[in-house]
């Protein structure tokens, strides 16, 4: 049997998530936070710490991996545990102050200089970062690699769950959509005896009760020629079909739902500018109402 019949549909994604991982080592530890909102395409926004800009395409590149469009933001918090620091002293400088201090010994009102003091003038403690080796840099960078592979994971299911919940909306938009297509196809059809029985009731309104039949039913015929939506009900039930099909099919959707939305709300309004009979109307109306909805739910699907 063909692998690609055996294999199972991909289940839709939102573009709309959230997920955060941790990690560490012997000198720190970090926070990875990613998050994704709708976009157009795929739009990465990476902020990092100052020395670690070297990870940013491999960033990019394991979230184009994993998602296909969105606007993603992903974040690392580092911070280096208390041991890492190392602590020198500025020998040079605390020579010179003892000096300094020795012109002045003698003089009166000036006391020694004392160790404690010296200590205490800035630029004679510098601490500074316990340099890496290059093994432990590169232990680190994969564990961070690591760390960001869980956190978009988080991130994807985060979108999967969340796709879940608005196919099964819009599923239940298309069933209302297929119902009120239906009802307007039920009273389109009585539109046709409708325009003739109104122009009957006009003329007789204006008192002429002598109108050829022939003509009569000539101009009826033509007024429901105008007002016939049989071509856009039939549309719209074929967008209802091809869109239950997309839902069915998974993959990245999003573009093709919008597309569909939008030839929806099309016939939709056409139906209404077509319609002579305000119980059409109505339903072309709740029509417009539902597409809208269903559109507004699209457009946060991948």
């Amino acid at each position: 049997m063909n692998d690609e019949k055996t294999k199972s549909p991909k289940p839709i994604a939102s573009m709309t998530g959230f997920a955060r991982a941790e990690g560490g080592d012997d000198a720190c530890t970090w926070v990875w936070e990613v998050k994704s909102v709708n976009g157009r395409g795929l739009d990465v926004r990476c902020r990092l710490p100052i020395g670690f800009d070297a990870l940013e395409p491999g960033v990019r590149g394991a979230v184009t991996e994993r998602l296909g469009r969105g606007s993603v933001s992903v974040n690392l918090r580092l911070n280096r545990n208390a041991g890492g620091q190392v602590v020198s002293i500025n020998r040079d400088l605390v020579d010179q102050l003892v000096e300094v201090a020795a012109e002045y010994g003698d003089r009166a009102g000036v006391e020694a200089a004392r160790v404690d003091g010296l200590l205490a003038i800035r630029g004679v403690v510098e601490f500074a970062e316990e340099e890496d080796s290059d093994a432990q840099r590169a232990a680190r960078e994969l564990a961070l690699r690591n760390t960001l592979a869980t956190a978009l994971d988080g991130l994807a299911e985060a979108r999967r769950a969340e796709g879940a919940r608005i196919a099964d909306v819009l599923s239940a938009q298309l069933d209302e959509i297929a119902a009120l297509t239906a009802a307007s196809r039920d009273q389109a059809g009585a539109q046709p005896a409708a325009i003739l029985a109104r122009i009957k009731e006009q003329l007789a309104a204006l008192g002429d009760s002598g109108i050829d039949a022939d003509r009569l039913a000539q101009e009826g015929a033509l007024l429901a020629l105008k007002a016939d939506v049989r071509e856009e009900l039939d549309r719209l039930e074929t967008h209802v079909a091809a869109a239950r099909e997309l839902l069915a099919d998974g993959q990245l959707i999003g573009r093709r739902l919008d597309f569909l939305a939008q030839e929806f709300n099309r016939e939709a309004n056409t139906l209404c500018s077509k319609s002579s009979d305000a119980e059409l109307t109505a339903l072309g109306l709740d029509l417009k109402s539902t597409i809208d909805r269903l559109r507004e739910q699209v457009q946060n699907i991948e």
